[in-house]
């Protein structure tokens, strides 16, 4: 009789690590020669005759694409157990696609004496069972870099029963015929290996089911083996399961053994981009290559990655090392960044910005993902477009390739050198943010790697003279000496006239000298260039103080306290600029002095004069205890700092239960406001967007 096969049971922490790791790019596996029985194509069990493994599914309510939502139960089949993959195989199928995967649904046949011995079976809910050769069909060589494996024939050639197959060497893409027709779409192995990303990968070797104990003491015997091929192949069961560091200090002993190997180095370059560790995973392809110039494997696994770091020329040589691309979708690929690249710098030499940006993002999204001269492009395409903000947040955003491979340092990007054009912006957007010293450096540095470069020598001209410009400027200002620091600053924008900070600091020369209308002027221009720069609006709040032009003193205040929401001088400016504003209209002012702190109600008098004073006065009921009042009250506070001619005030209807049951609060926290002694509002619970729209409502 057929048994069931056991589920593999719960192991701990770092089995579920093995079992759930991640899945690696596409150019980002090992090469190995070993048997792969975790691999897209494994062998299967032959399915006993006369068995019915119909199952029945049943799926959730989250999408097809969540692997961990479908269970399977078999009805009639003993000899058969549906796993969740296999399940969803069923209710997938009515989109075209088979998603089985073939190590997912076996069963064991009593007549069979091992599993090597048995035939594949790929079980289906819309077509009938298929039966492939009584081997094990698995490709040979290397882990290819695409990890996806085209099959072209099938052979026993080998004397070892664990790799059978010479395969064709082509890694391609799409699905894999087997017998009568039916096809099955591999899916995307774990970390060089086949099976589902809720399995653990097979292991040649090793049992499915060994424990972290054992992979850590398989591990150590291999990092003090002598066996060169021994500790390679160590290393590809650690890449397969995800542990990219273990599987480097192999490849790295491997390497040591036999230096001359260009598939150790291959590996290694694998176990590094696994990594992140881009630029080092580039140099040793390079090395692979020089080893063997002929290795086809680490020139593919180069191009990849020049792709991503967008070096397209240098990745098509790779790409077509015997003269035709070993890889067309790879090739693909490469000619849309190429033109995207392409229409860039194009762009970039009309200063058409935004046509930039559109560029830079289609080429990334292409494949250039990596690629550091995009990312700085955009950069300077924000600034230029007067968007500092996101010029500063892509900044951080741009992927930093350590070391940077000297091959790609002296390609070109739109006429300079690659790691020239990364200081080349990251000059223009110290000097933007008025750090002049440090633009001087990166100046500098753009300058020493690319120094035939005009645009570079230009940059750099002009860093050095405006930086000197603002640090002469700067000390005429501290020496009183305003008209010639006035002088200074607007030498420095005569070489960068869209430099805020110094448009602000020559503002300040103009407000020290009285001269409130050009301060407001080149304030203005300031934050023309900068809209959230809070210099040039507190200079110029204080110009049209200035001035009396109350209703702009106000409007320049009320922002700042946006900005700087605890600041209590600017709260105290906003205040006094809005008592003149209403002395101005012939309003009465009843509320002269200025508060800024929430004031705490004690009795029954206190809460009756709290609601009788003029103008608007906000009421916090709430109990030290609760969590939702401990949330809202700093928020009462900085609304306090923020709207200064309101009066704040708070009760803790627990140390003043009289005032809370005459005035029926029941639920804390509730906020009541009153405007000259009537009850206008009342908010139980209230967010912070409802509260403020209402403070600021009833404050206007």
């Amino acid at each position: 009789m057929p048994k069931s096969v056991k589920p593999i049971p719960e192991s701990d922490k770092l089995a579920d690590h093995l079992r759930d790791s991640s899945l690696t790019s596409d150019i980002n596996k090992p090469d190995f020669r070993e048997l792969d029985l975790g691999s897209p194509v494994s062998p299967l069990r032959s399915q006993p005759r006369g068995l019915n493994n119909t199952t029945t599914t049943t799926t959730s309510s989250s999408s097809s694409s969540s692997s961990g939502s479908v269970t399977g139960r078999v009805r009639n089949g003993p000899g058969v157990i549906g796993r969740s993959n296999s399940a969803r195989s069923q209710s997938g199928s009515s989109s075209g696609g088979n998603n089985l995967r073939p190590t997912q649904s076996r069963s064991d046949s009593a007549t069979s004496s091992s599993s090597h011995s048995q035939q594949p079976l790929i079980s289906s809910a819309t077509s009938p069972a298929t039966t492939s050769p009584a081997a094990n069909v698995l490709p040979t060589e290397n882990i290819c870099p695409s990890g996806k494996i085209q099959i072209t024939g099938m052979t026993q050639s080998r004397s070892r029963s664990d790799v059978l197959g010479s395969g064709t060497g082509t890694y391609g893409h799409g699905s894999i015929m087997r017998g009568g027709g039916s096809i099955v779409s591999p899916a995307k192995p774990i970390a060089g290996g086949g099976g589902s990303p809720t399995t653990s990968p097979v292991i040649v070797g090793s049992s499915n089911r060994s424990s972290p104990v054992a992979a850590e003491s398989l591990w150590k015997k291999a990092i003090l083996g002598s066996d060169a091929e021994e500790v390679k192949r160590v290393g590809n069961e650690m890449y397969r399961k995800g542990l990219f560091n273990e599987a480097l200090k192999l490849y790295d002993r491997a390497i040591a053994l036999s230096p001359t190997s260009a598939a150790y180095r291959s590996n290694r370059a694998a176990a590094l981009t696994g990594l992140s560790r881009i630029g080092e995973a580039v140099k040793e392809c390079e090395d692979a290559v020089r080893s063997d110039p002929n290795y086809a494997r680490a020139h593919h696994r180069l191009a990849l990655l020049l792709i991503r770091l967008g070096q397209v020329n240098s990745a098509r040589k790779h790409l077509c090392i015997q003269g035709r691309p070993s890889d067309p979708m790879e090739l693909q690929k490469l000619e849309a960044v190429e033109k995207h690249m392409a229409k860039c710098v194009d762009a970039r030499r009309l200063s058409d910005w935004k046509k930039v940006l559109t560029e830079v993002d289609a080429a990334i999204v292409s494949g250039a993902d990596l690629s550091p001269q995009l990312f700085m492009c955009k950069v300077e395409a924000f600034l230029k477009l007067h968007r500092l903000d996101d010029a500063q947040s892509k900044l951080l955003e741009a992927p930093r390739v350590e070391p940077f491979p000297v091959s790609c340092s002296q390609t070109q990007f739109s006429g300079m050198a690659c790691e020239a054009y990364t200081y080349f912006v990251k000059a223009q957007i110290e000097m933007s943010l008025g750090r002049f010293e440090n633009a001087v450096i990166a100046a500098e540095k753009a300058s020493q790697i690319d120094p035939r470069c005009n645009e570079v020598a230009m940059l750099h001209n002009t860093v050095t003279l405006v930086a000197r410009a603002r640090a002469r400027g700067n000390d005429l200002y501290k020496s009183e000496r305003y008209t010639e620091a006035s002088s200074a600053y607007a030498e420095g924008l005569r070489l960068d006239p869209c430099n805020a900070v110094l448009y602000c600091n020559r503002a300040a020369c103009w407000f020290k000298l009285g001269m409130w209308a050009r301060s407001i002027e080149d304030c203005n221009q300031a934050l023309r260039y900068q809209p959230r720069y809070t210099k040039p609006l507190l200079r110029r709040a204080a110009s049209n103080s200035k001035m009396e032009r109350w209703g702009a003193a106000v409007s320049d205040y009320e922002a700042l306290i946006r900005e700087l929401p605890h600041d209590k001088e600017v709260a105290e400016s906003l205040f006094h600029a809005q008592v003149a504003l209403k002395k101005s209209r012939g309003e009465e002012v009843l509320n002269m002095e200025f508060g800024g702190e929430v004031e705490e109600i004690f009795s029954r008098e206190q809460f009756k004069a709290a609601m009788n004073l003029p103008g608007v006065s906000v009421i916090h009921f709430s109990t030290a205890s609760d969590h939702q009042c401990k949330q809202i009250s700093p928020f009462v506070d900085s609304l306090c700092t923020r709207y200064p001619s309101i009066h704040f005030m708070k009760v803790d209807i627990d140390k003043c239960s009289s005032i809370g049951n005459a005035e029926n609060v029941r639920v804390v926290p509730t906020v009541k406001i009153y405007k000259n002694g009537s009850r206008v509002k009342e908010i139980v619970c209230p967010s912070r967007e409802v509260l403020e729209y209402s403070v600021r409502h009833y404050s206007s």
